[in-house]
This record gives structure tokens, sequence and C-alpha cells, in this order.
């Protein structure tokens, strides 16, 4: 029993030379600043902005409230955390020894012929009887003494398997926020299309009762009147498409919440956004703290270096000890008779695996490989993080510039379409310069309302490729 004591402390003092590396991060080649960062602010250190501070509109936050709180890829997250967390608790515990307990007795019969029954051995001259009772109450210890880290570098495994599932969530949520937002920004967009539809649809109406009036007093020819009514049946036909864009679009913001298909009342404004003024692009190397798929990149890749240390703990010797204990009587009625009954084990066992079918040494360098392949995709991911803030914000600029011609064109427009309708009533413009007007001014209003929405997307996005807010 001593000497058993002896070799464990002689172990356990060998156990702190063990083999587990710490985890140092690859190396990343960071530019110091984004490519195209002169529509945005930049600043050193790059502080996100809850969600709400940066949707301000209350409709948007009630959505995204409701996405959050009921969408079912988010439910499903959740779940993945909290089998993470069992696992986790697990490996908190798997540094202690395996103990079982059993009770039961046993009967059994041997024959005259069995090597108990005859030569000396017959029972019945023995003990009186040809069947032997054995009743046992035990309990067994199983301990497998941690030398080379294999349990330590299973619960780092498991650690970082749980924090990146926690990663995993807000990924997720980044990405629900960003499509709820996305999704109701193309509904103000399409709602105000709608409407700039409808307006025009009245204007190109006016256009084709006048030119009738014209064309029954013999001012105009069938030509023009039937240009008109082509204008107005043209505009006419835009409305079915935006109201089908509209409705599909309802129906999967609607499934977005977990909800089933229905309505969604929108708030009398414009698919308008304004940035928050506090919004700042940062540096390239925030990316890597604020970004949560970067961070849950790098916690795969920590679990991967802590995997190799328990491939290989397989390759070296394995200390066990082992120990049993309790009562055991060939009579029942001798069971509990304490000492006399009293029986116990203990042993202690060094196992060196020779030849397991390459199987360990295939893990081992399989593990290596894959920590290999998860530095890759740490590597990859964070560069596509800096491509997509930088996209992102030249994206921001030039919409900028192309909102402020188009918006500066349909003044030119609106100008227009007025004087075109004076000049025609005074005979002074002919009805394909009015009709050319009014397509003009029609394409031009629904573009300008189309590049509000793809800024309020580049907004979006910029902010997603930032991190996103919690």
């Amino acid at each position: 029993m001593t000497k058993i004591l002896y070799y464990i402390l002689i172990l356990a003092v060998f156990s702190a030379c063990q083999i587990e590396k710490d985890y140092v991060r690859p190396t990343l080649a960071m530019p110091q600043e984004f490519r195209g960062n002169n529509a945005l602010q930049q600043s050193k250190d790059s502080t996100l902005l809850p969600w709400k501070s940066f949707f301000t509109d209350p409709a948007l936050q009630n959505i995204i409230d409701n996405v959050l709180q009921r969408n079912y890829d988010m439910k499903i997250a959740l779940n993945t955390i909290q089998i993470n967390e069992e696992y986790l608790k697990e490996s908190k515990a798997a540094w202690l020894p395996s103990v079982s307990a059993g009770i039961g007795p046993s009967r059994n019969y041997y024959s005259d012929n069995s090597l108990n029954g005859i030569n000396g051995f017959n029972l019945s001259n023995t003990i009186g009887t040809k069947r032997v009772e054995d009743y046992t109450l035990n309990s067994a210890l199983s301990w497998e003494i941690d030398i080379w880290g294999k349990v330590k570098n299973q619960k780092k495994a498991a650690l970082n398997d749980w924090l990146q599932s926690l990663e995993s969530r807000k990924v997720l949520q980044t990405r629900l926020i960003a499509s709820a937002a996305s999704s109701y920004y193309t509904l103000l967009m399409l709602d105000e299309q709608l409407a700039i539809t409808r307006k025009n649809l009245a204007l190109s109406d006016n256009t084709v009762k006048l030119i009738r009036v014209q064309f029954e007093n013999g001012e105009a020819t069938a030509l023009a009147l039937q240009q008109a009514e082509v204008q107005y049946k043209s505009t006419q036909a835009i409305i079915p498409d935006l109201e089908q864009e509209k409705f599909i679009q309802e129906n999967a913001l609607n499934v977005l919440m977990g909800h089933q298909p229905d309505p969604i009342v929108l708030p009398e404004s414009k698919a308008n956004f304004t940035a928050p003024e506090q919004l700042t692009s940062g540096v390239p190397a925030s990316l890597m703290s604020n970004r949560p798929d970067v961070r849950q990149k790098e916690f795969e890749l920590r679990a991967a270096s802590a995997r190799i240390g328990v491939a290989q703990a397989g390759l070296y010797p394995a200390l066990n000890i082992t120990a049993a204990g309790g009562l055991n009587s060939f009579q029942s009625s001798n069971w509990l008779n304490i000492p006399g009954s009293l029986f116990g084990t203990l042993a202690g066992g060094l196992t060196e695996p020779i030849f397991n079918k390459r199987k360990l040494k295939t893990a081992f360098n399989v593990s290596k490989i894959a920590y290999q392949q998860k530095a890759e995709e740490f590597r990859k991911i964070v560069l596509q993080a800096t491509k997509e803030v930088s996209d992102s914000m030249v994206k921001v600029e030039k919409l900028k510039e192309k909102i402020t011609i188009t918006t500066s064109k349909n003044e030119l427009l609106q100008t227009a379409i007025n004087n075109a309708g004076l000049l025609f009533t005074n005979g002074q413009a002919n009805y394909l310069e009015v009709i050319l007007v009014e397509q003009n001014l029609i394409e031009n209003e629904l573009n300008l309302s189309s590049l509000k929405r793809q800024e309020a997307l580049a907004y979006i996005e910029f902010y997603r490729a930032l991190g996103g807010g919690q």
C-alpha cells in the first residue's frame, strides 16, 4: 500500500511536466486602416453601438424584438449552447475518479463431474450441499491519473466549444437584426414606390384626358391619344409588380419573426435612414474583438489546439488506480457480519499502448491537420471581414453621391413636368415631349426611392461588417 502511494506521488510530480502548449494566435497581415474610409469617420477604437441606438425607428425596434424572441433559428442556437454547456460541466468533472456500487446474491449448482464436484472437492462432502450461495455488497473506484494533461486539454476543448457556440449565437443575432432591418426598409421602399406610381398614374391620366379632348376637337391625332394611353398602361402595370413584391416581403418578414403570414403596418414615413453620428469605422485590428464570427473561429482554433494535446497524451502510458471493497459471505445470515465479511482490493496499473492498428498515431496526426485547417479558416474570415468593411464603406460613399445627383435630377424633372403641361396646353410643346417627361419623372422617382433603400442597406451592412451591436 505504501509503495503504491509512493509511485502515485512520483507520477504526480511527472504530471507537472505536461506536454500541452499555450495557444498562440496565428500571424495575420492586417492593414493599418481600411481602404476607402473617406465616407465614414475613423477612430482608433470602434465601440459598437447597441442595436437599439443604431436602429432608432420604434416600428423597426418592435420587429427586431419579435425576431430575437421568436425566431426558430435563434431558439435552435440557444439549444446548441445548452448542449455545449452540459459537455463543459462533464469535462470539469473528468479528473474525478469513477465510483460504482453494487449489491446482489447468487446461487451456483455444480455437477459431480465438475472440477469442484470430484476428487475431494465434492461440495456435499465439504459444505454439506451441492449449491454455493454468494452474497455481495460492494463499491468500486477507478481513477486515471492525468499525467500528460489529457483531461486538462479535454476541459479546454469543451470550454472553447461552449464559447464558440456563444459567439455563434451572436453571429446569428447580428444576421437576424440585419435581415429584419433590410426587410423593413425594403417594405418602406415598396410602399413609397407604390405611392409614387399612383401619383404618376394620376398625372398620366390627366394627360390622357387632355389629349382625348383635343382629339375630339380635332386638335390631336389618334396616334397622340394612343401614345398617351400606352404611357398610362405602362405606369399602371408597375402597380401589380410592386404589390406582389410587398406581399412576398411581408410574408418573409413574418416568418423571420416566427409569425404566420400577415400584413405589416408601416409608419407614414419615407424609406430614409439616418446613421448615428458616433458611428465610426475603427481600424482593421478592432475586428478581432468586435466581429463575433471572427471570435467564433478563434475559439474553434483554440479547441483544435487543445485536442492536439488530448491526442498526443493518448500516445503515452496511462496510470490507472482501481480499488474495491465491501461485504461478502456464503451465507445470508453472515452477510452483514462485520468485520468477518469485509473484503477489499487495491491495484495500480501503468498501460503503454504498443500497437493499436495505428489509430492513436492517426488521431494525433489528424488533430494537427485539423488545427492547421482551423488556422486557415481563421485567417480567411479575418481577411473576408476586412473586405466587407471596405466594401460597405465605399458603397455608402458612392450611394451618397448618386442620391445627390438623382435628387437634383428629380428637381429638374418636377420643374419640367410643370412647364411641359403649360406649354402643351398653349400648343408650344407636342404630346411626345409631355409623355417623355412623365416617363422620365416616374423612372427617376422610383430610382431615387431605390437608392435611398440601398443607402440604408449599405449602412446596415457596414454595421454588420464591423461586428453588429448586441
